[in-house]
């Protein structure tokens, strides 16, 4: 299974563009953007994160669908704004999964062969009152033996500024799914001239 992102959907980024502008207004402004919207927009939001002046971007709502393995998870979830809406999870579907087919490539085939073990022998142990503390060992054993290249699947959503945060930190990543994580960046409306993302920026390393 490789990493992947889906389902992607954005939402008020007109409207986020519009309000960059409110500091230096009495009055809310709801007309549609103006090119001298977008260009004081791009000004704002290419400024180094933590001035403040990019806050307009958490306006700018995303959704999306992400497949990735445990170890990718661990980092991702170390950004406060990128949440979950909801995941697969282990304790309810973990034996309803191909466990091969559900990890990464590199994977280690002598752990993927201990993983089928476990599953065997969680699976023959019987289901009742009788093996109930055996079936509960079993299953810990089970679920502390996971690899870290086992994939889940979430719905996640975010929004621009802590996209921008997420992409200056991980555009050079060791781990390849940062990578494409950041062509997805990169991939999205107006993304890379809202946050002050510059060809020589992606391309210099």
């Amino acid at each position: 299974m490789n990493f992947a992102i889906n389902n992607t959907y954005v939402y008020g980024l007109e409207r986020a563009v519009k309000a960059s502008g409110n500091p230096m207004r009495t009055k809310i402004d709801t007309s549609d953007p103006t090119e001298k919207d977008f260009l004081r927009a791009e000004k704002l939001g290419s400024c180094p994160g933590g001035e403040g002046h990019d806050n307009f971007l958490k306006g700018i709502l995303v959704h999306l669908d992400v497949t990735a393995p445990l170890y990718w998870w661990k980092e991702a979830q170390r950004y406060h704004w990128f949440d979950f809406v909801s995941s697969q999870s282990t304790m309810h579907c973990l034996l309803k999964f191909d466990i091969v087919t559900q990890c990464v490539e590199e994977t280690d085939p002598v752990i993927l062969e201990r993983m089928r073990s476990l599953v065997a022998s969680y699976n023959d142990i019987p289901d009742d009152e009788e093996h109930k503390d055996e079936k509960k060992s079993a299953w810990r054993v089970l679920v502390a033996s996971l690899p870290c290249g086992f994939c889940l699947s979430a719905t996640m959503t975010t929004n621009y500024q802590q996209l921008k945060t997420m992409y200056r930190q991980r555009r050079y990543h060791k781990l390849k799914e940062w990578h494409i994580f950041c062509d997805w960046c990169e991939s999205l409306p107006r993304f890379k001239e809202l946050v002050g993302i510059s060809n020589n920026f992606a391309e210099s390393k």
